[in-house]
């Protein structure tokens, strides 16, 4: 049996007008150190997210999402920050912004399987 591992993770969130402070979530980065694990899952529910602001440009959300998952894997083509080390990564990418997209806090947690972990925080708070 694994021991539990300490992780951290934020909710990755669209906040079409940010003067409203309205958003919806729509995924999740999980970080965890021991694991080297930092991955990052959305969903774009394209429908509700126009319905919430009909002048969205969801190819730039999507543009940014994939930066996201870009810096997570620490790609070649992720630039300056894609090459920090996992940590500095994550908080480069929870670091508060005013953004259009955004992420909550950080919050702490403990896990034997981070994937697994990512998959039932996804499901939860974002589907």
């Amino acid at each position: 049996m694994q021991q539990k591992t300490l992780f951290e993770y934020a909710v990755i969130r669209v906040v079409p007008r940010v003067e409203r402070e309205e958003f919806l979530n729509i995924g999740v980065i999980v970080y965890c150190a021991k694991q080297k694990f930092l991955q990052a899952r959305y969903h774009l529910d394209e429908a509700r997210l126009q319905s919430c602001h009909k002048d969205l440009d969801i190819e730039e959300l999507k543009q940014h999402l994939c930066s996201f998952e870009r810096i997570c894997n620490a790609d070649k083509d992720a630039g300056p920050i894609g090459k920090l080390d996992m940590a500095s990564r994550f908080r480069w990418l929870t670091a508060t912004r005013s953004t259009v997209l955004q992420t909550s806090k950080v919050h702490p947690g403990m896990t034997d399987d981070a994937l697994a972990t990512l998959e039932r925080l996804f499901a939860q708070l974002v589907l």
